[in-house]
């Protein structure tokens, strides 16, 4: 099957009610671009499952440093995907919230089926 359309034919009600309701996904983009990479991911992932890590045990999680995990969650701090608290003299991050919580649960889901129905 091909995947273009044969014919040239716009359906411009189609076009105008997508149009007027479009918005500027620049800010999307980058969320996603964040979670593009596979440490950070990973990290976000392993929040998903303990809502809240320190440092050194984020980097023995993903097998890395702690300055090497530290400058990914100082990455997704940035980008307001993870926050951060100090406790006494260690560092302790967590998603920021239940949307990005939602997304890496949702993607590793959808992922995991994609791999099960071939």
């Amino acid at each position: 099957m091909k995947e273009v359309c044969e014919v040239t034919k716009v359906h411009p009600e189609a076009v105008d009610r997508v149009q007027k309701r479009m918005t500027d996904l620049g800010d999307v983009a980058n969320l996603f671009k964040a979670l593009a990479d596979e440490t950070r991911l990973s990290i976000a992932y392993a929040l998903t499952i303990e809502e809240e890590m320190c440092v050194c045990d984020i980097a023995a999680v993903i097998g890395s440093s702690t300055a090497t995990a530290s400058h990914h969650l100082r990455y997704l701090r940035e980008r307001a995907l993870a926050k951060s608290e100090r406790k006494g003299k260690q560092i302790y991050y967590s998603l920021s919230d239940d949307h990005v919580r939602q997304l890496v649960t949702i993607a590793h889901e959808h992922t995991k089926e994609g791999v099960e129905n071939g």
